[in-house]
């Protein structure tokens, strides 16, 4: 009896042994709009707080040099969805952007929505058996190309537009998200969707995408965390007060003092946990990848004396700009496998795509991640992708004070294009992250080298470039 017993019992080890081994991951991403790199405990802040974010950090793998593909969100968010970089899908500004008539340049004439044609993430994984997920912000688009055209079976919230159209309370005025009880905030709602949407799945594996608004303007503190950041900052006196220093024609501020956004960083730190814990209170999270990132660099630089709500010090400037500030970006990977620790490799947006499909034991796709490596190898066994250089492409004017130009980093060297101004930047982030010192005319070669390169990856992904102006007078 006892033996037939051991029998069963090894039978059934093996065959929980097999299934498991069977079983697909699921995927869960999570997208915070304008989230700086210094934004995180983790990563730095001292004014903001995010236990949740920091704990997810101490079990997986933080990137100290992700970037996103772009100094701003429409671009980024397309990279992500297909793995390209912007200048090939041709969305290389918000949607639909700012195009003054009455300066130097014309920016390019960009798409307005994501190709239908193009296969993204979510259109792959659901023909392979999962079920997919979007809550919060899209702006890749309007009706025809909103998330459920473009593969996922649910949108809760994603439509046209970047920002929260009636701001973070309800009635928010939003075509794909029915209004909650009066005083309901955005962040917590989305969160309650995605945890209905993940208690409703079944056998299925699921990618779920939360693309949190906040914490893009209007800055709209959340009233239950208000009161005690408030007091924070009293508590600071006369640091309590924003710093400026001046960025070409703008300014940047240089520290963290705005209780409201610091309790929408707070919130949205709350939120992400109650995602952690649903998934250790179900098991979920022994067969759950989660991909914890930002679209661009935290609101620092605005129009001459205007404090932003935001630094990121120590990098340059921010969201608009392709210095450091406005394209450097959190990322933390956790899941099964992968290992605990900091790592400073150059990852971007496009990487995500060919990485979830490797996750998931799915061929790559190179002719669609065209652009993307897989981070596979680097989050098992610290092994880096051959990378030659990442670049970006935004040539267009930006409330920012951001003029048209391009960037590009290869290995610790980064060069930066101003269009507008017909000056180039070389710096080597090494011993320089904050870009103090241009060594475009002590390196010259290395100057030409990088440009060239630029010049090419330009070229191989269709670029276009902004125009002379005919009809701007030089005041």
């Amino acid at each position: 009896m006892r033996k037939s017993y051991l029998i069963l019992l090894l039978i059934a080890v093996f065959l929980i042994s097999c299934s498991r081994k069977d079983t697909k991951p699921n995927f869960i991403f999570i997208l915070v709009d304008d989230l700086g790199w210094t934004d995180l405990t983790c990563y730095g802040s001292s004014f903001h707080e995010t236990p949740n974010l920091d704990r997810l950090a101490s079990g997986g793998m933080v990137f100290t040099g992700a970037y996103s593909t772009s100094p701003v969100c429409s671009p980024t968010r397309a990279s992500i969805m297909t793995g390209k970089y912007p200048a090939r899908v041709n969305i290389t500004d918000w949607i639909p952007g700012d195009d003054p008539k009455d300066r130097r340049l014309l920016g390019p004439q960009d798409y307005h929505q994501l190709s239908l044609e193009e296969e993204t993430i979510a259109e792959v994984l659901r023909s392979k058996g999962y079920k997919t997920f979007f809550a919060g912000k899209w702006h890749l688009g309007d009706t025809a190309y909103f998330p459920e055209n473009q593969g996922f079976d649910i949108n809760k919230g994603g439509h046209h537009m970047g920002q929260p159209p009636a701001g973070y309370y309800s009635p928010y005025n939003n075509p794909r998200l029915e209004d909650g009880p009066e005083g309901e905030y955005l962040t917590d709602r989305l969160t309650d969707e995605s945890l209905k949407f993940m208690q409703s799945v079944k056998d299925e594996p699921f990618f779920l995408c939360l693309a949190f608004y906040t914490l893009h303007t209007p800055i709209q503190a959340c009233r239950k965390h208000i009161e005690y950041f408030q007091k924070k900052k009293d508590v600071l006196g006369e640091e309590g007060k924003p710093v400026l220093a001046g960025e070409h024609t703008g300014s940047t501020t240089l520290n963290q003092v705005n209780a409201d956004y610091a309790s929408m960083v707070f919130s949205m730190d709350e939120n992400v946990g109650r995602i952690i814990a649903y998934l250790d209170e179900t098991g979920l999270s022994e067969n759950t990848y989660l991909i914890f990132t930002s679209d661009n660099g935290g609101l620092t630089t605005l129009w001459k004396d205007s404090p932003a709500p935001t630094s990121v010090k120590p990098l340059r400037a921010g969201k608009g700009w392709c210095y450091e500030g406005g394209i450097r970006v959190p990322l933390i990977i956790s899941g099964p496998g992968i290992i605990a620790g900091s790592n400073d490799f150059p990852v971007i947006s496009t990487d995500f795509y060919p990485t979830i499909l490797d996750m998931a034991g799915l061929p790559l796709m190179p002719q669609q991640h065209t652009d993307g490596l897989s981070l596979l190898p680097l989050l098992t066994a610290n092994e880096p992708p051959p990378r030659e250089a990442v670049f970006w492409h935004y040539p267009h004017y930006h409330g920012s004070q951001w003029t048209p130009g391009a960037a590009i980093r290869k290995g610790n060297w980064k060069l930066i294009e101003f269009y507008h101004y017909g000056k180039t930047e070389l710096y080597n982030l090494a011993g320089d992250i904050g870009e103090t010192t241009d060594l475009s005319e002590q390196y010259p070669e290395k100057t030409n080298e990088l440009k060239a390169l630029l010049r090419k990856m330009q070229e191989e992904t269709g670029a276009l470039l902004p125009l002379e102006n005919p009809g701007f007078e030089n005041q």
